[in-house]
């Protein structure tokens, strides 16, 4: 059960990282970019984007940074795992408000942008560009820093579950050590002599009485 409670963990951090780093990207790179080229040239590229993006591998990251969050927050309930809960909660709410900023504003826009056709046959190029642009780049770097906090706050999680199996794994060992000292001790106790019960009598260890028959040393005794 640990280990399926730290992949989903591990699953929801994964997934919710390559979607802020995507988000990041189109930010710093590909929509300055875009910025300086036409109306045309850049109103084709974004319209392919828009449909080469729907793919299996990122539908299976951008749904993830949500389900993969329920997921692990729901094998974290209970109270020992109360800390790292906190934490994957406090992702899972970050990555919900990123996820309904791209399904409530980008998407429109992208389906916005589609309508408008062919480039070659859009009479107005300019103000279909004004009407996607700076709205979609906007909403674009919201959904960025949302999902960049959520993978944060996720990074946090597996910190605190981390230390806290650590802990329970030290505590098992050490209740393990402390369990029968008294069989330890008997079992390196040096044997000694010991006193006979016959009054004046004393017998020797037993290491000495061997070597005393073995060379036909007399015994003594005291009277």
């Amino acid at each position: 059960m640990t280990a399926f409670r730290i992949a989903a963990l591990v699953a929801a951090t994964l997934t919710t990282g390559l979607i802020a780093g995507l988000f990041y990207a189109y930010a710093n790179s590909v929509m300055p970019a875009l910025n300086r080229t036409d109306d045309r040239a850049m109103i084709d590229v974004m319209q392919k984007i828009n449909v080469v993006i729907i793919n299996p591998v990122f539908m299976i990251g951008f749904m993830g940074t949500v389900a993969f969050s329920v997921l692990a927050a729901a094998l974290h309930l209970g109270k020992e795992h109360r800390t790292t809960l906190i934490w994957v909660a406090v992702a899972l709410v970050l990555n919900i408000i990123a996820f309904a900023v791209t399904s409530g504003m980008n998407v429109p826009l992208n389906d916005q942008l589609a309508a408008a056709g062919d480039p070659a046959s859009i009479v107005d190029l300019a103000q279909v560009r004004a009407d996607f642009e700076s709205a979609w780049v906007r909403w674009n770097i919201v959904r960025a820093v949302f999902h960049t906090l959520a993978f944060l706050a996720l990074i946090g999680a597996l910190f605190v579950a981390g230390m806290q199996h650590a802990r329970s794994t030290a505590a098992v060992a050490g209740a393990s050590v402390g369990s029968a000292p008294g069989r330890f001790v008997a079992q390196q106790a040096p044997q000694q002599g010991t006193q006979s019960q016959v009054p004046g009598q004393f017998s020797a260890p037993h290491a000495h009485n061997q070597y005393s028959a073995q060379f036909g040393a007399p015994a003594y005794r005291q009277a």
